[in-house]
């Protein structure tokens, strides 16, 4: 049943010893969450309040509507938080709607300042011209008489 010429053929029989390095066996490939098709429909990577507070950001920055961008702002985050995302861009109109409503706040104040202590030196000058129109009155550093004043005011 064996033929002499040729040699013994190997056999299938496992080795008495175990060998000195076995292959480990790897995992599984990690399985990634792959987008589903949900109709055409975009979804996904949205965060919700991001658009307000793009918004909310072109608002804080164009003069007069700092308040509405502030307000769209704090809408944002908390529509953010609530979604357990980071809205760094509310976050952002938020504070750049406070420092240029406070900057704001800051120059009106001293523009109405201004136009009290210009204006409040024209009408006691023009006062004291009605009182005696002969006189003279000194009026921004120039002495000028109280005709010349009244005409030159629209008096």
């Amino acid at each position: 049943m064996t033929d002499p010429t040729q040699p013994n053929p190997p056999q299938n029989t496992p080795p008495s010893t175990p060998p000195a390095y076995e292959a480990q066996a790897y995992p599984n490939a990690p399985q990634y969450n792959a987008a589903q098709y949900n109709g055409g429909q975009q979804g996904g990577g949205s965060v919700p309040g991001r658009t307000l507070g793009i918004v909310a950001l072109i608002l804080a920055i164009v003069p007069f509507t700092q308040v509405i961008g502030l307000i769209l702002g704090i809408v944002a985050l908390v529509q953010s938080r609530k979604a357990g995302a980071k809205n760094g861009l509310a976050i952002a109109a938020i504070i750049i709607s406070i420092v240029l409503l406070i900057i704001s706040i800051i120059v009106v104040i001293s523009l109405i300042a201004l136009a009290a202590s210009v204006g409040g030196d024209l009408v006691s000058q023009v006062n004291a011209c009605l009182e005696d129109p002969s006189g003279t009155v000194t009026y921004q550093g120039m002495t000028m008489t109280c005709q010349e004043l009244l005409e030159n005011n629209g008096y």
